[in-house]
C-alpha cells in the first residue's frame, strides 16, 4: 500500500511539498479524496482477477492501488512526469502495472496491441474536463472499444453523454456515445469530494458496450462523418445541413466542373435521402433516432454514388 492518505488534503499537501510537485491547472488535477466514492466506481466496473483496466489520470494512485488490490493489469496513462515518477516508486515493482507517460490523446493509439474490434478490457478515468469528450470521441471513431467504462466527468459533460432526442443537451457527442454504448448516469459528485474543490458538480457516468450490434461494424462510412454535420448547424434544418454535406462530398471527390452543378445535384441528392427515409425536410438533428442518422447515411451513400457514375466524364 502506498505510504500517502489518499483521503486528506493535508497529507497529499504534505507529499505534494516534501517532493517539489504541484497541482498543475492546465492538466486538469484533481485527486478524488472520497474513499467511498472511489471504491463505488471501482465496484462499477465490476472487473474480475486478470482483467485489463486502461486508468486515465492516475495521479498519485488512489485508484491504482484499489484496481491492483483486485487484481487487475493496469495500463496508466499519466500525463504529469513528477506524477509519473511517483507511480513508477509506488507500484514499478508491480508486475501488473504499466505506465505509459505523455499525453493520453497521443500516446493511446501508439499502444501496440491497440486498436482492435474485439471489447475485451475496462477502463476508468477522472478525466479532466478539457479533454473528456474528445477523448472518448476519439476511442469510439476508431473503433477502440471496451467492455465497460467508468469515467467522471464535469456534469455537463455527463448530461450529453446520456441526452434522448428532443432534448436540450442532445448533440452530435450523444449519438456518437449511444452508437456504440449504453450510458448510465452513476453518482453525482460535490466539489468537497475533490482536492482542489471545483467549482462545479461532477458526474460519473458508466458505459457498457452494446451487445445487439457489433460497433465497428455496424454504421456505414457516412455515418458519423454525417452526423456531425447535421449538428454542426442546429439552426438549420436537416434538409439545407444534408445538402452542404453531400455538396461537401462532391467536391472532396476532386470533381471538375462547375460548382453550381455540384451543388444543384447536392440540393436534389438531400431531398431525395429525406423522401426515402421518412424524414421532413424541416426536420432537425436534434430530432432524429441513430436509426434515422443510418437510415440517411446508407441512402445518401448510394444516391451519390449512382450520380457519380451517371455523371458524364
Amino acid at each position: 500500500m502506498p505510504p500517502l492518505n489518499y483521503d486528506s488534503p493535508q497529507s497529499l499537501r504534505a507529499f505534494l511539498d516534501g517532493r517539489g510537485l504541484g497541482m498543475r491547472k492546465k492538466f486538469g488535477q484533481n485527486f478524488l479524496i472520497n474513499q467511498n466514492a472511489r471504491k463505488k466506481l471501482v465496484d462499477a466496473l465490476e472487473i474480475t482477477q486478470g482483467s485489463v483496466v486502461w486508468e486515465v489520470g492516475p495521479g498519485l494512485g488512489a485508484m491504482t492501488s484499489l484496481l491492483l488490490e483486485r487484481g487487475a493489469a493496469v495500463k496508466a496513462f499519466e500525463i504529469d512526469t513528477g506524477f509519473g515518477a511517483v507511480l513508477k516508486e509506488f507500484f514499478g515493482g508491480n508486475p501488473y502495472f504499466h505506465l505509459v507517460e505523455g499525453d493520453v490523446l497521443k500516446t493511446w493509439p501508439l499502444q501496440q496491441d491497440l486498436p482492435r474490434p474485439a471489447a475485451t478490457d475496462f477502463f476508468l478515468g477522472n478525466l479532466p474536463y478539457t479533454i473528456a469528450s474528445v477523448l472518448l470521441a476519439d476511442f469510439i471513431e476508431k473503433s477502440r472499444f471496451f467492455t465497460r467504462l467508468v469515467v467522471t466527468v464535469q456534469k455537463e459533460v455527463a448530461e450529453r453523454i446520456v441526452a434522448k432526442p428532443k432534448s436540450k443537451n442532445y448533440s452530435s457527442f450523444s449519438v456518437l456515445c449511444a452508437s456504440a454504448y449504453t450510458a448510465t448516469r452513476l453518482m453525482t459528485l460535490k466539489g468537497a469530494s475533490f482536492y482542489p474543490a471545483p467549482h462545479v458538480d461532477s458526474q460519473a457516468v458508466r458505459f457498457d458496450i452494446r451487445t445487439d450490434i457489433d460497433p465497428a461494424a455496424a454504421y456505414p462510412p457516412l455515418f458519423r462523418p454525417l452526423v456531425r454535420r447535421l449538428f454542426a448547424s442546429r439552426r438549420k434544418t436537416v434538409k439545407n445541413n444534408l445538402a452542404a454535406f453531400a455538396a461537401s462530398r462532391f467536391i472532396g471527390r476532386g470533381d471538375e466542373g462547375a460548382y453550381g452543378a455540384r451543388a444543384h445535384d447536392a440540393a436534389a441528392i438531400a431531398v431525395e435521402t429525406l423522401r426515402q427515409c421518412g424524414v421532413p425536410e424541416n426536420e432537425r438533428a436534434e430530432h432524429l433516432e441513430i436509426q434515422d442518422f443510418v437510415n440517411m447515411a446508407e441512402k445518401l451513400e448510394a444516391l451519390m454514388s449512382f450520380t457519380k457514375r451517371e455523371r458524364p466524364v
